[in-house]
C-alpha cells in the first residue's frame, strides 16, 4: 500500500498557482500544469488488481493443483499460475476518494 502517490516533482495537482511551466522545458509537465486548474481531490477510479485466466475467472492469484511422486507417494502441491493472465484494467470506485496527495490537513488530533 501507499504506493499510489503521484511520481511528478515539484507539481502539486491541487495547488491553483499558476507558476511558470516552462522553466525545465518538459512538454508533460507543461500539460500537467495546464490541467491542474481544474483538478479535483477526489479519486473516482483506480487500478484494479485482479486478474483474468483463460477460463475467464476473475482473481487475485491462480492455483494449479499437480500431483508430484516422491518415494512412491503421491503428493499433491498447489502451483502459483502467473502466464496468460490479463489485468482486469481500470475500476469505478463506489464512493469517490480522497487523492493522497492532497495538500490540506483534513483532521487534526
Amino acid at each position: 500500500m501507499g504506493g499510489s502517490g503521484s511520481k511528478a516533482k515539484g507539481v502539486w495537482p491541487f495547488s491553483g498557482n499558476s507558476s511558470d511551466p516552462g522553466s525545465d522545458g518538459n512538454e508533460q509537465s507543461l500539460a500537467r500544469l495546464k490541467g491542474s486548474r481544474n483538478a479535483t481531490p477526489y479519486v473516482f477510479t483506480r487500478r484494479s488488481s485482479l486478474y483474468y485466466d483463460e477460463d475467464g475467472d476473475l482473481a487475485h492469484e491462480f492455483y494449479e493443483e499437480t500431483v508430484v511422486t516422491k518415494n512412491g507417494r503421491k503428493r499433491s502441491k498447489l502451483k502459483r499460475i502467473q502466464k496468460n493472465l490479463i489485468p482486469q484494467g481500470i475500476v469505478k470506485l463506489d464512493h469517490p476518494c480522497i487523492h493522497v496527495d492532497f495538500p490540506i490537513v483534513l483532521c487534526e488530533v
